[in-house]
């Protein structure tokens, strides 16, 4: 099995890829780290993670299918984040730098191809996989997570709405499970009051699981996270025509069993993808809540088929006084962000990575 870490440089960017598990582990910006990574990672608590997904949470890493194995004998989030990716190329300039791999073991019967982008003039990480082939119904994700702080605003494209599962993951959680809002600044808590979705909770101690369907599924998504210990904004951006879907996993301290111990505090993860939210991945394949808001819950493999997911993620520093980000709009060689106050900034981007 391959172990040594990749490493992947652009300018002021610098990327560590593990190939035995696909796990992008970092992604730096002028030797800042973007991601997270959880506290037990390398160290013997990783032991009692009880999968290697945990064992190695870090980063960003391709879920396929999403979570659970309730359908297929793969393990949590497929082997796409389980088992080794080979590398096919490795190329860098001056301007630009890329990596190409592809997944040793097919996933129902399909196979997958990693591509990872970075330019020195864009703080941007794009990504682009291509599955191929294989029978059934697939379900995916991507899986960055970052660090965030109470009260940090989190803005989002337009949605059709915002579900909960049946069950909340742990005994320890905010938001009422089921419940369904298309007010994302009112949604029901387990006590019975309002929740806004645009701030990161500022109580500690619960976990929380909610997806939002996409209003607009031909157009681009994206979620934007105002950090202000961090002083920055982290921007994901999605091709909604195949992720129609965005699952925020709120990790804030719910988990009090090792290795989590209720120090896994203040963690984001923004989960693009096509699913059924934490259903399962059976569920996924049939009637279920996502899908009743008008939009797929997986990918439909076979002969000859191929699907293309693009997605990128990227930062920019926040000015003085920012309060949150109000809109996106792409152009382009640029993206438009506009705060609540008004203010205009402009991040590089290259919108024609998303196009057909």
């Amino acid at each position: 099995m391959a172990s040594a870490v990749l490493r992947l440089k652009a300018g002021s960017l610098d990327l560590a890829f593990d190939p035995a598990v696909g796990n992008i582990r970092q992604f730096s910006v002028a030797g800042r780290g973007i991601l997270h990574r959880a506290h037990w990672v390398g160290t013997d608590q990783a032991q009692a993670a009880g999968s290697v997904i945990d064992a190695h949470l870090a980063g960003d890493f391709l879920a396929a299918p999403f979570g659970a194995s309730d359908l297929v004998n793969d393990p949590p989030h497929g082997w796409s984040a389980n088992s080794p990716w080979a590398l096919q190329s490795h190329n860098q300039s001056a301007t630009d730098a890329q990596m190409v791999l592809a997944l040793e073991r097919p996933v129902m019967g399909a196979q997958i191809i990693k591509e990872i982008t970075l330019r020195a003039a864009q703080p941007v990480l794009y990504q682009r996989h291509r599955i191929a082939g294989g029978t059934g119904g697939l379900t995916f994700a991507h899986h960055p997570m970052i660090r965030v702080s109470g009260g940090d605003h989190i803005a989002v494209s337009p949605k059709r709405a915002a579900l909960t599962p049946e069950e909340p993951l742990e005994p320890a959680h905010l938001l009422a499970c089921p419940a369904r809002s298309i007010e994302l600044t009112r949604f029901p808590s387990k006590n019975g009051q309002a929740i806004d979705l645009s701030y990161y909770p500022q109580s500690v101690g619960h976990e929380d699981f909610v997806t939002f369907v996409e209003a607009d599924t031909e157009g681009l998504g994206w979620t934007a996270v105002s950090r202000a210990r961090e002083g920055d904004i982290v921007i994901f951006v999605k091709d909604s025509r195949v992720m129609p879907v965005t699952m925020f996993w709120m990790s804030n301290g719910g988990r009090g069993y090792a290795p989590w111990d209720g120090r896994h505090v203040g963690v984001l993860g923004v989960e693009d993808g096509c699913a059924a939210g934490a259903a399962g991945h059976r569920a996924a394949l049939g009637d279920n809540a996502v899908a009743r808001e008008g939009v797929a819950t997986a990918l439909t493999l076979g002969a000859g088929v191929e699907h293309i997911l693009r997605h990128a993620i990227a930062v920019i520093a926040q000015p003085e006084g920012w309060q949150g980000v109000a809109d996106i709009r792409f152009e382009d060689d640029r993206m438009r962000i506009i705060g609540q106050g008004g203010e205009v900034l402009f991040l590089p981007f290259e919108t024609a990575f998303f196009a057909s």
